[in-house]
């Protein structure tokens, strides 16, 4: 594996998932990371998969599997994140930023399940773990099923759903309508 595999899962140009920008499935090899960069007008959730990473920025946060980091970067911040000895596999999810004019800020929702608080009106995110051939109900909206073999997207009503493999899943729900900010 090269330092960062990245599959861009969803990257819609026509503002059909609202505030979602860009979903990525990636995988980063031992100690490495992304090399320091900017974002500016997003706000990323990291759902890390599998391993660890260490967030760099502010007092920086070790990230670990089955945990949900969210990154505020409004007017601007620059970042990296690196993998531990073990490498890691992150859901990267871009929305595009709630309020310019917040500070950065970097939340960690360590063993998260279940909806986590967002702090922002027009999307929700759901998150299980889920071993081979348990079942949960799940919540309607677009979803994203991680194995190891890949991440798989779509769309649905709420409903029982059995684990083929052990899975991480993502349910987003959203509202496209567009912030005063970004309608211009």
């Amino acid at each position: 594996m090269s330092s960062v595999e990245q599959r861009v899962l969803l990257a819609p140009d026509d503002g059909s998932l609202g505030p979602l920008l860009r979903v990525a499935d990636d995988r980063l090899a031992p100690g490495t990371g992304y090399g320091r960069h900017e974002h500016r007008a997003v706000d990323v959730v990291a759902v890390v998969v599998a391993g660890r990473v260490r967030h760099r920025w502010g007092d920086g946060a070790t990230v670990r599997a089955g945990d949900v980091a969210v990154l505020r970067a409004s007017a601007g911040l620059e970042h990296d994140e690196v993998a531990g000895d073990g490498g890691a596999r992150l859901l990267q999810c871009y929305l595009r930023a709630a309020h310019l004019d917040a500070s950065p800020s970097h939340v960690l929702h360590p063993a998260a399940s279940g909806w986590i608080d967002l702090g922002r009106p027009d999307a929700r995110l759901w998150v299980g773990t889920l071993a081979a051939g348990e079942r949960t109900a799940l919540p309607d909206g677009l979803r994203l099923v991680a194995t190891a073999t890949g991440t798989s997207v779509g769309r649905g009503p709420g409903e029982e759903f059995t684990a083929a493999d052990d899975a991480t899943v993502l349910v987003w729900q959203l509202d496209d309508a567009r912030p005063e900010w970004a309608r211009d």
